[in-house]
């Protein structure tokens, strides 16, 4: 039996603002202080079911992510040392459904028996055991051509999370779903809350791709189509999977809830006869970390109720999250606060609102502000950079190179550089000229000359680069030749 984990990391994690931004999403965090972000723990978290079940094969994971945030999901792939069975980028978000049909229709011409595990990328899980053994019962019934979801009994009236109506009570290993609810309001959570024939939705699933691809032409056939005609269309980019924009473009967004599952719950007879949309309970620690205070749930704890990280000082502080990380916290005299440092913003929430974090989200794009979107510290494929200093006619940025790893061949046509090696050796091309720098030597690249900056060594390359000129934006590059493909 093959099991072919679907990940979905397309989501932009707004509520964990700021520290999530449209181009370093939560998933791509290690919001509790670790060395694993969360996507990296929901692939790690699959190793070992092999070990325990012998007639049990773990397929290299499928990825679905946004185009922006490519080279950081391959970066994190590689950091764990794990292929892929594809890595496929949305153009556009276009919501779970789609992204799941995109998988369904990759993971079909892979193994078509095999069985889906469908996990988003942003999920704790802290009973890793239990999972295994939950996740291997799901594929006993999902091989039989039943569709699984995954259903956690509720700690508290949640208004963040979706619910499961269970054709029978709690306690049971598995019955049939009767119906899905959205996210209700705090007097309907507590309705569901008091009732236990409800469970939270995790967001889990496992089906095979035949199952889900059938299931969603009959409910949702111009998504299918349109899916596939993407698919189609798309081509292969290095080790991305790229599908073809203005096709996707003018697929509707649809979750899987909406699209499928709801359908499924209201009429079970709409399936075939020998299959069915079953909920097995998962009792393994779950938490979908969808704002800061399940953020302040999961994270270490003090003796006073605080889960603190980065560095922070407090005297007389009691329930509260306090996350730095670039600058000293000192917190005097809080209770039941949410207070974020980055670089570039600070949050400070009560944790009862902190949900409406996302408000504040708006309200930047409103303003056409950059901090919704990227981090003073910026990504690339390459390795990073981090701007230090900006006035009308300069910029200092910070930039660090990976080993092996080179910018493209470029030019710009309103600035020139200058770079000055802080640690490491650099391999430059200026003009028709290539020479090494070593630490504490510099040089300068005239407006308009060709240049390339390589890191010829075995450990990172960090450069101070001054820019100066009429006009300093990121997209005055020319690019003559990349090796990402940018």
């Amino acid at each position: 039996m093959n099991i072919q984990p679907v990940i979905l990391s397309g989501g932009a994690g707004t509520r964990l603002w700021p520290l999530s931004r449209e181009l370093f999403p939560k998933q791509l965090h290690a919001p509790f202080g670790g060395k694993l972000t969360l996507l990296q723990h929901t692939i790690m978290r699959l190793k070992g079911i092999e070990a325990l079940h012998d007639e049990v094969k773990v397929l290299p994971p499928i990825l679905v992510c946004n185009e922006e945030h490519r080279f950081l999901v391959a970066e994190q792939m590689r950091q764990i040392q794990t292929d892929t069975n594809g890595l496929i980028l949305e153009p556009v978000g276009r919501n779970t459904a789609p992204a799941l049909t995109l998988a369904a229709l990759h993971a079909a011409s892979i193994s078509a028996d095999s069985v889906m595990l469908v996990m988003p990328a942003d999920h704790v899980i802290r009973d890793v055991d239990a999972f295994q053994r939950i996740v291997y019962n799901g594929a006993l019934k999902a091989v039989a051509g039943n569709t699984v979801t995954f259903g956690v009994t509720p700690t508290f009236p949640a208004t963040g999370y979706g619910y499961i109506k269970r054709s029978n009570a709690s306690g049971e290993d598995e019955c049939t779903v009767s119906s899905f609810i959205e996210k209700p309001d705090e007097e309907k959570a507590q309705q569901l809350f008091e009732d236990d024939s409800y469970s939270w939705n995790s967001g889990i699933f496992m089906m095979k791709p035949s199952i889900w691809l059938g299931q969603l032409s009959h409910f949702r056939k111009d998504m299918h189509d349109i899916c596939k005609e993407a698919s189609e269309k798309g081509v292969a980019d290095g080790d991305f999977q790229r599908v073809d924009g203005p096709t996707f473009e003018r697929c509707p967004s649809d979750s899987i809830d909406y699209a499928v599952m709801e359908h499924l719950a209201s009429d079970q007879s709409l399936i075939d006869v020998d299959s069915r949309l079953l909920v097995i309970p998962l009792d393994a620690g779950w938490s979908d970390v969808g704002g800061w205070a399940n953020l302040q749930e999961e994270a270490p704890h003090d003796e006073h109720g605080n889960a603190i990280l980065g560095d922070v000082i407090t005297h007389n502080v009691r329930d509260s999250l306090l996350l730095s990380s670039h600058r000293l916290i000192a917190g005097v005299g809080l209770e039941n606060l949410i207070v974020v440092e980055t670089a570039d913003a600070v949050l400070v929430a009560n944790k009862d609102d902190a949900q409406h974090v996302k408000e504040i989200v708006a309200r930047l794009k409103l303003e056409g502000r950059s901090e919704h979107q990227i981090h003073k510290r910026v990504h690339r494929p390459w390795g990073d950079y981090e701007g230090i200093d900006l006035g009308e006619r300069y910029q200092v940025k910070r930039i660090t190179v990976r080993p092996g790893a080179s910018l493209s061949l470029q030019m710009h046509h309103h600035r020139a550089e200058h770079w000055i090696v802080v640690s490491g050796t650099a391999r430059v091309t200026r003009g028709d000229d290539e020479f090494l720098l070593s630490e504490n030597e510099s040089t300068y690249i005239p407006v308009g000359i060709k240049h390339r900056l390589v890191n010829p060594g075995h450990v990172a390359l960090e450069i101070i680069e001054v820019q100066s000129g009429s006009y300093l934006g990121e997209d005055d590059i020319v690019r003559f030749d990349d090796e990402y493909g940018r």
